[in-house]
């Protein structure tokens, strides 16, 4: 089912918070990611982020719980086609990691993707296994994730 109304798909669902679980996992310590950013909970970065200061798990849920909401409505405000709830999550997800500016600017998924060519656009994620130009297995089997997502009806 379409969704034709963004604000139907706003909210953060229960296989959102898994798929980041899953995709990101979880430490109350904070470490570099591959990128070498300060990195803590289920993913999260900024500049509340301080290399040994550990973060309790009700703070990391909280936090995660917001970072989608953001991500999902920074995505929603330059989707122009409906999207399923499964699409919205993948979408969602992929920002979550590459960020929503680069989501929103991306000519290899925004852009098929508002021209109503959804299986391209999802498929366009793998487009985004790099990192600093080196090649991730990590980052291609975290896209296998979400491009699956993205097509499941």
């Amino acid at each position: 089912m379409l969704l034709k109304n963004k604000w139907l798909i706003g909210s953060v669902s229960a296989a959102l918070i898994t798929g980041a679980a899953t995709l990101e996992g979880t430490t109350t310590e904070p470490y570099k990611d591959i990128g070498g950013i300060p990195t803590v909970c289920t993913g999260h970065t900024g500049p509340d982020v301080k290399m040994g200061v550990k973060w309790t798990p009700n703070a990391c849920k909280e936090v995660l719980e917001k970072d989608l909401i953001k991500h999902g409505d920074g995505i929603l405000q330059c989707v122009n086609v409906p999207l399923t709830q499964n699409q919205y999550n993948a979408y969602t997800l992929f920002a979550y990691n590459v960020g929503v500016n680069a989501f929103c600017k991306s000519s290899t998924v925004l852009k098929p993707l508002n021209e109503g060519k959804y299986e391209e656009a999802c498929n366009g994620m793998y487009k985004w296994t790099y990192v600093n130009g080196k090649y991730s297995k990590g980052l291609y089997n975290r896209r296998k994730v979400e491009v699956a997502m993205c097509l499941a009806n």
